[in-house]
């Protein structure tokens, strides 16, 4: 086995990370501590400060230490073994190298930008400008390398190593199996790369040569170096790969585990990887493989046939694969991307067919034609809700349903009396926080821990006791709002009664069904635009392992975005785009599904959302079981990170979606109603809190600017309540009559965006931030009674429910619910986030809510 540097640091986040001097000195120790006991290094330090780390020497491991000792022994003795493409006319390709026990070895300086320095024994004092640690340079098509180095003079080349042996030294790069000259292009990126790539739109171009086996240096180490013309080396980097990957490997066929009457077969898209192999177990948990399964390639996908003994058994990809985050070839082990059961501990994916009698519940296949009508969607009116939260604290459903699918098939619990009652009202559809496979939460039941509510009763209203044993146990109990994907096409497992075998998606259907038969349709929240995992080595990362730098969204120095939170996704990429549509029609037809609502919709490419919109719609009774023009899809279009102004392409923001019938949701109208907005100032008022009429001690500047702050605020509601439509004319704040688009935000855009009121959802409250409730008792004045806090919460949503426009409401707004105050309660359990459907608590003052994003208003 041939040894190299092996560098397991984790994704960058130079955004966010701070360090301090005592930290980093801890982080070097525990380092050097790991060198000399023979583990795994940690991750080197990035920080805004600069990027720390030592000269790395250790080998590469054969298995992921975390598998069980029978995996890594099967393996051990395995080598990673790739197949070449012949051809007629001779081209540059691979040849393995002998084993060798050269070292590669890598320093990098503590300043940005990073700099690969010759390793500390070379005699010369040459340094590097660049490093293989970042992929500035982009591979967009067959024949072009993009890379804005100012070459000059200097030669460009391209170098491939199949093991993962490239090096940078003061005398440029060595290791490779190949090494190949670019041409520059004096003309520049062709047109249709500026657009798939506007962030790179002005780098140079290199023309690669046309007989190069291009298929197989994808599956190898990449580096382009420049050199001066006396042989130094004067820039080098890696490369980042979707724009050949889609030209090359883009694929319409089948994928994930596919079911006939004789067969079982597999599908893997996988272009970069050397090998891969497939492990298959009988048990969800422990036990050795039944069988070890090689996969054959064709054109980048890897697939396998098996006997129909397989279905109901779990399987694990072995996938051998340079990754760049580690600068190695690994061998991952990970889910199918298209996994639709899984194992009670998310490691092994289930074989399950959906299509089996046995996983649906009686009259599943017809109920197409119990669907609750809806004549347009413009009817529509939406209830958000958290599954856990339905009935984790309603004593009249049965304890093992409770917080869970099974909820709301209890026809005489107080939960479903209440939806009964929505839906009698007019409520049309109820949408779900997230339901997919995300984690926060333990899928088995018994790891979870919680503490007595007996105990916290005991605490006064104003304790901060409540939080400190909630938030101790918080990453440990049942609760998460679920905005942590792992995988998107499988039913979470801790709402189940069983989170092995088919139990989920059988539950999930009942629910469903449930629904439907009270006469209200089913939202899927999906959260498409970012995974919680990446790397080779995470246990909740799965597509990073499989394609490593295609699918998660990469800024110009190749290190992955983390705008939306963490590992942001890249739907302008072929095959990332078709994930997410096959995910839609999975959840449409599979489980019925009657709407989806897109987190952080603007972060996908707008051209995502209409071919999603258009792919839902052409569905059919007859051929699909699901009526796909009554489906509605809407989501939050904010313009902000790479993103924004169509950095990455033409994304889905509230203006650009304007006219494709999508909705996005209306913050105008909730910040004009309640005032100032969730990132302001807590006691700004608005509308219906008492900007300039009640006052609350709040400095809003002279009488005369609150007034006219209340002024624009009627406006902006004016604008909302005719669905936010651009051409809306109304008369304004100045006796003037204007459109709805030339009416401004204090920020200067317009408020108006809508062409249709099915584009705009109006709303002034959701999980996010406080509760109606809670901002309303926050921002008016603390002498006035209850009763007209009571008021003033129906004033604001009577706003939003007589509105035109898609009106949105969060679960208990109409039942004064509170968190305690809970700016934020993703993770703040079941004590903060109660609901009680018998009415005799909203959940008010249950105690100072948890510290992490609340403390600086506990004062208030």
């Amino acid at each position: 086995m041939s040894l190299g540097c092996w560098t397991t640091y984790g994704e960058i986040n130079l955004r966010k990370k701070k360090y301090s001097q005592k930290k980093i000195e801890k982080l070097e120790t525990e380092v050097e501590q790991q060198k000399g006991s023979g583990k795994k290094q940690r991750k080197p330090i990035f920080s805004d400060m600069g990027i720390y780390t030592c000269s790395l020497l250790l080998p590469p491991p054969t298995v992921n230490s975390h598998f069980p000792n029978h995996i890594r022994h099967a393996f051990s003795s395995s080598s990673i073994r790739c197949r070449f493409t012949s051809h007629p006319k001779p081209k540059p390709i691979f040849s393995f190298p002998p084993t060798s026990a050269n070292f590669s070895r890598l320093q990098c300086s503590a300043s940005l930008p990073m700099s690969a320095q010759q390793d500390s024994a070379s005699t010369s004092p040459s340094q590097v400008e660049g490093s293989l640690l970042k992929s500035r340079a982009f591979w967009v098509s067959e024949s072009i390398i993009a890379w804005n180095v100012d070459t000059g003079d200097d030669s460009c080349y391209l170098f491939a190593s199949k093991t993962a042996a490239l090096s940078l030294t003061g005398d440029g790069v060595s290791g490779e199996d190949v090494k190949v000259e670019l041409r520059e292009d004096r003309h520049g990126l062709p047109q249709n790369v500026k657009e798939k790539f506007p962030h790179i739109k002005d780098y140079r171009a290199f023309n690669v040569p046309s007989d190069l086996d291009v298929k197989s240096l994808l599956k190898a180490q990449l580096a382009v170096a420049t050199f001066s013309c006396d042989g130094r080396c004067s820039d080098a980097t890696g490369l980042q790969l979707p724009g050949i990957l889609d030209e090359l490997f883009s694929y319409e066929g089948p994928l994930g585990a596919v079911f006939s009457k004789e067969a079982v077969s597999l599908y893997l898209w996988a272009p970069t990887s050397q090998a891969v192999s497939v492990l298959i177990y009988k048990e969800p948990l422990g036990g050795n493989p039944l069988e070890i399964v090689q996969l054959e390639e064709v054109n980048g996908v890897w697939s396998t046939r098996g006997p129909k003994s397989w279905e109901g058994c779990y399987y694990v990809y072995e996938v051998s694969v340079y990754h760049p985050s580690t600068l190695q070839i690994e061998k991952c082990y990970a889910n199918d991307p298209y996994a639709r059961g899984l194992s009670s501990d998310g490691r092994r994916t289930l074989f399950i067919n959906l299509d089996s009698d046995s996983i649906k519940p009686d009259g599943w296949d017809k109920l197409v034609d119990e669907k609750p009508d809806i004549l347009s969607s413009s009817d529509i009116s939406i209830y958000e809700l958290h599954i856990r939260d339905f009935s984790a604290n309603d004593q009249t459903v049965l304890p093992e349903f409770r917080g869970g699918y099974l909820a709301f098939t209890s026809q005489d619990s107080a939960g479903v009396s209440h939806l009964k009652k929505l839906s009698k009202a007019g409520m049309t559809h109820v949408h779900l926080l997230p339901a997919f496979q995300f984690s926060g939460v333990d899928d088995e039941k018994e790891n979870w821990k919680s503490i007595d509510s007996k105990i916290l009763e005991k605490f006064p209203s104003d304790s901060s006791e409540q939080q400190a044993l909630i938030t101790a146990i918080q990453n440990d109990d049942g609760y998460n709002w679920g905005y942590n994907p792992v995988l998107w096409g499988v039913p979470k497992g801790s709402y189940a009664s069983n989170a092995n075998g088919s139990y989920r998606a059988r539950e999930f259907r009942k629910m469903v069904q449930a629904l439907n038969r009270l006469g209200l349709r089913v939202v899927l929240d999906v959260v498409y635009n970012h995974l919680h995992g990446s790397g080779p080595f995470d246990a909740n990362s799965v597509l990073d392992k499989i394609v490593p730098g295609y699918y998660l969204r990469r800024n110009t120095d190749g290190f992955i975005e983390n705008s939306t939170c963490v590992n942001n996704t890249a739907s302008e990429h072929f095959m990332v785009e078709r994930l997410i549509l096959d995910d839609l029609l999975h959840w449409a037809v599979d489980y019925k599904v009657d709407g989806f609502r897109f987190d952080l919709m603007g972060h996908m490419m707008k051209r995502t959302m209409v071919k999603a919109k258009d792919a839902l719609c052409s569905l059919t009774k007859d051929r699909d079981g699901v009526d796909g023009s009554s489906i509605y899809i809407y989501g939050e279009g904010w313009d902000f990170g790479e993103v924004a102004n169509n950095g990455r392409g033409v994304n889905a923001s509230q203006f650009n979606i304007c006219g494709t019938g999508i909705g996005s949701f209306n913050d105008r109208i909730r910040d004009a109603i309640l005032g100032g907005s969730p990132f302001g100032h807590p006691l700004q008022q608005g509308f219906v809190t008492g900007l300039l009429l009640q006052p609350n001690g709040y400095d809003h500047g002279p009488e005369a600017v609150a007034e006219r702050m209340l002024a624009e605020a009627k406006d902006h509601i004016q604008v909302g309540m005719a669905a936010n439509l651009r051409d809306f004319v109304l008369t304004n704040c100045e006796g003037k009559e204007v459109k709805g688009s030339e009416v401004l935000t204090y920020g200067g855009t317009s408020v108006a965006y809508a062409l249709d009121p099915t584009e705009t959802v109006n709303y002034a409250s959701a999980h996010d931030n406080e509760t109606l409730f809670d901002i309303v008792s926050l921002k008016t004045p603390f002498e006035i009674s209850v009763e007209e806090r009571c008021r003033i919460n129906f004033l604001a949503t009577s706003i939003i429910a007589l509105s035109q426009g898609i009106p949105f409401f969060h679960c208990g707004d109409e039942i004064l619910r509170s968190k305690s105050l809970d700016r934020d309660s993703y993770n703040s359990g079941d004590w903060f986030n109660r609901i009680d459907f018998t009415y005799n608590s909203n959940n008010w003052g249950v105690g100072l809510p948890p510290k992490e994003k609340n403390e600086k208003s506990w004062p208030l």
